[in-house]
């Protein structure tokens, strides 16, 4: 039963403010915002940051927990309101004929049931009964959900032709996320003092390195030593392949070593504490950037993905223009 916990967290935190001023009375906990009739209480906003702001508390102390709480609720504050100022609109277009049909909220029930309770239906209304809800207020907060989900879709147009300039100058200005990094494509024999599968008995393992170095520099194959000599439980049966790694990959010296050496080239024997290393770098690719013909179409999608979320936000805008809004908190 604990994925009944993460969808009812779920639950609490898409429930959006549906009580009217009369109902304030009611409401014992505060009101956080009037937007237009409706009342958001202070409970809202703690339910939709709660995890979060746990998550806060361990990180933060003293002023910087307080600034960031504070700015984490009035964001949460703002989105609150949106979802009822969209549920609001949508209120005055039922007058006009819309509607969400029943079957497709029992729809979104079934659904929920089948993927989070597996098909147990008793279950469900056990867990919605401990929770305190109703069966018909989560339908309505599923209802609520489904509008907005499908008011803001509505709101997201194709209706924007991206230009070969536009594409141009986002490629110019970000082309650190087109970036390729310096790469080698690296293979490692790694021996260990003290290991219990000695491969070289009780002799030195420096001494083992070094006579295994030698033998690569005069023409001993790679893969083969290190299929016979490493002691690297998860590179050993692929003759010491780490593939193409970079800069970031490795500690300080082993990265240095790495990127220090041609292709085809072996390190010396490198040691860091109780191991001995060789390095082999069969084969290098320079940084780079991606040429424009490989990212233009993920440009163009990222530029009308960027104007669909402004014309939502300029709807929401207006919105907020015609509403009655008054921060309480």
């Amino acid at each position: 039963m604990r994925f009944f916990t993460p969808f009812f967290a779920v639950l609490l935190m898409s429930a959006t403010a549906s009580s009217t001023l009369a109902q304030q009375a009611e409401i014992i906990d505060g009101v956080a915002a009037i937007v237009n009739n409706d009342v958001i209480t202070i409970s809202q906003v703690r339910e939709l940051v709660g995890a979060r702001e746990r998550a806060l508390r361990e990180a933060y102390k003293g002023p910087d927990l307080v600034d960031r709480i504070k700015e984490m609720r009035l964001a949460a504050l703002k989105d609150l309101v949106d979802r009822q100022l969209i549920i609001q609109e949508f209120t005055k277009m039922q007058e006009k004929g819309a509607n969400i049909p029943d079957y497709v909220i029992d729809d979104r029930v079934q659904g929920i049931i089948r993927q989070e309770f597996g098909g147990d239906r008793a279950a469900f209304i056990r867990t919605l009964q401990a929770q305190g809800y109703t069966l018909t207020r989560f339908k309505e907060i599923e209802k609520e959900k489904i509008i907005v989900q499908a008011m803001r879709q509505a709101k997201l147009t194709d209706n924007f032709v991206v230009s070969p300039a536009q594409v141009q100058a986002f490629y110019d200005k970000n082309k650190t996320e087109f970036s390729i990094p310096e790469q080698v494509k690296l293979r490692m024999i790694i021996l260990r003092e003290g290991n219990s599968d000695d491969v070289g008995g009780s002799a030195n393992k420096a001494q083992t390195a070094g006579e295994i170095r030698q033998k690569l520099i005069e023409g001993a194959d790679f893969n083969r030593m290190a299929q016979m000599y490493s002691e690297d439980e998860a590179t050993r049966d692929l003759g010491g392949d780490w593939g193409w790694v970079e800069r970031n990959t490795l500690n300080e010296e082993l990265t240095q070593a790495a990127f220090s050496l041609k292709a085809g080239g072996i390190s010396p024997v490198i040691t860091l504490g109780d191991s001995y290393y060789i390095l082999n770098v069969e084969a290098r690719k320079n940084a780079s950037v991606k040429p424009i013909s490989e990212v233009r179409e993920a440009i163009e999608q990222n530029l009308m993905q960027q104007e669909r979320m402004k014309a939502q936000q300029r709807w929401l805008d207006t919105l907020r223009q015609k509403a009655y809004i008054k921060i309480l908190t």
